[in-house]
């Protein structure tokens, strides 16, 4: 019964130690965390980039607080599209006009059937350069 007793205990003591092992390697990898994070904040205190974004908040808030003014209300002076909650439309250059196109006249020397059209995108006008190919140019009036 001894040896079975010792085994128990031996067993339980294992497990005791595994579980106090487990929990010093968490706090070790904590503390190790914790060491990183506190070293990028030091990091982060000496950066001169960090520190005029730090006092330039400090005083637009101050002068918030002295005008009786919120965030809201200043980005709407600023940029009232934005507060309005629109996007604010893309700057794009000017568009160009298309000069627009000449009337062409073409006649049909056979039928004496006229055409005018701004485009070459007429239904007989096709038809016509379909059957007769280029010679229609040839028809051109005006």
């Amino acid at each position: 019964m001894t040896d079975l007793r010792r085994s128990a205990n031996i067993a339980h003591i294992k497990t005791t130690l595994e579980i106090y092992m487990s929990r010093l390697a968490e706090f070790r990898k904590l503390e190790q965390q914790l060491a990183a994070q506190l070293a990028e904040l030091e990091t982060l205190k000496n950066d001169t980039g960090l520190k005029k974004e730090i006092e330039f908040e400090t005083k637009l808030r101050g002068l918030l607080g002295e005008y009786g003014f919120s965030l809201r209300e200043i980005v709407g002076i600023l940029d009232p599209q934005a507060a309005s909650g629109r996007k604010s439309a893309p700057v794009t250059a000017e568009k160009k006009t298309r000069k627009a196109r000449e009337m062409k006249v073409y006649k049909n020397p056979l039928t004496g059937e006229v055409v005018e059209t701004k485009g070459g995108n007429h239904k007989l006008l096709k038809a016509w350069k379909g059957q007769f190919g280029e010679e229609v140019e040839n028809w051109l009036v005006k």
